[in-house]
């Protein structure tokens, strides 16, 4: 008898097959393979005679009714779209495994005092719009009109995106379910870091999901011939980038934050020419709002002195932010309970990385189960975790439903 780890990592690789890119992992937003993806799920539900349907986002939904019609809701679920040449567990682990253990719960006939509902959202990534948790923020009400107009990078825009996929943009709002009683929105997903690993627990709990500032920053000094212009008379705008991205190492690890300059470029770019501008990138995060700010204050400030000292002129634009959220402190407690059922230690830990349980909390208290993967990689083809980890992870979720229903009844 096949253990529900074992079906899971299974159902990853079968939707694994639903790609762009032949040999890579690549299933966008509103695309052919996204609508294989919501049909194969689906398919999948009906196959358990449970109830399923597609929202007026393209979100993928199924259900295991309660008795009482009125019952308020459950939410378990997660993202079924991928970054380019990602991994085939992120996002997806979260909607098959809870998909296997409300089977389960159907085929116990165990009876639950709440719709235990299942959504695969449709994007979380942003990877074709460039715009994050477009399915969860539909599915909390919080649509913004002016993304119809967005276009990918073949020129669609977003509006003729849903008319292709057979939805009408206008009537996305159908998607809410911000008036709905919902209890609680719990999503199960890859560490996509190597703590559980480096301590060998094959599961964890989110206390928080990191809030994230992005800049683009500008060094404006002076080009000048690279054989001609002393060292101590340059205004090298390269060099004072540089020295920022060490500034915000320093700094992100005095603070307990993490901070990343992912970007760098230097103009004109020229192998004998000093640079006269330079832009690089910078993402701050942390689980607390005001330590992530702290940090970034004493990165301006600092990154001000060495600047003035080089004659560099530096100036930035945020072009996002999005605040810390916390995960419910009775549903971290539910989780550690389960856990040690298993004879597990609970570990407690944040998430740097974004996730739709960050739009959720805004119509319900949401809580995150971490699995192990191994080195910690994510968004990449070697993303890889383990079926006896993937069965503990469904075992913790089924203790902690049926732990959920007990205390609700």
């Amino acid at each position: 008898m096949s253990s529900i780890g074992t079906d899971a990592l299974k159902w990853c690789d079968e939707l694994a097959t639903l790609t762009a890119t032949p040999g890579q992992m690549e299933r966008c937003y509103l695309t052919e393979q996204h609508r294989q993806a919501n049909a194969r799920v689906g398919a999948w539900l009906q196959a358990a005679d449970l109830p399923t349907w597609q929202d007026a986002a393209g979100n993928l939904w199924g259900r295991l009714p309660s008795d009482n019609p009125d019952a308020p809701v459950v939410i378990l679920g997660s993202h079924l779209d991928t970054v380019p040449n990602g991994g085939i567990y992120d996002g997806i682990l979260g909607v098959v495994l809870p998909l296997l253990v409300m089977i389960e719960l159907k085929q116990q006939g165990i009876s639950l005092p709440f719709h235990l509902d299942l959504v695969g959202f449709g994007d979380e990534e942003g990877s074709r719009f460039s715009s994050t948790l477009l399915g969860s923020r539909a599915v909390i009400g919080q649509w913004d009109p002016n993304w119809a107009s967005i276009k990918d990078a073949n020129g669609i825009s977003m509006a003729e995106a849903f008319e292709r996929f057979g939805l009408d943009i206008t009537a996305v709002g159908d998607a809410s379910r911000a008036g709905e009683s919902v209890l609680a929105y719990l999503e199960t997903h890859i560490e996509q870091g190597p703590v559980l690993e480096a301590e060998d627990l094959p599961v964890g709990i989110v206390t928080a999901i990191a809030g994230a500032r992005r800049f683009n920053i500008d060094f404006t000094g002076m080009a000048g011939h690279a054989g001609t212009v002393p060292m101590h008379l340059r205004r090298d705008a390269l060099a004072a980038a540089s020295e920022f991205t060490l500034i915000v190492e320093k700094v992100a690890r005095e603070h307990g934050v993490t901070a990343t300059v992912g970007r760098i470029q230097a103009k004109p770019g020229a192998v004998n020419v000093i640079a006269g501008n330079a832009q690089i990138s910078l993402d701050i995060r942390s689980e607390k709002d005001n330590e992530r700010d702290s940090a970034l204050d004493m990165i301006w400030d600092t990154a001000k002195i060495a600047c003035a000292e080089r004659g560099i002129e530096m100036s930035w634009q945020e072009i996002h932010a999005a605040p810390a959220v916390a995960c419910d402190d009775q549903l971290q407690s539910a989780l550690a309970s389960a856990i040690e059922q298993h004879g597990l230690k609970p570990r407690y830990l944040h998430s740097g990385a974004g996730h739709d349980a960050m739009a959720m909390a805004a119509i319900c208290p949401v809580g995150m189960l971490f699995v192990r993967c191994e080195g910690g990689i994510s968004h990449h083809p070697d993303e890889s975790i383990t079926a006896e980890d993937a069965d503990v992870a469904g075992r913790v979720l089924k203790d902690w439903i049926l732990a959920l229903a007990a205390k609700t009844n």
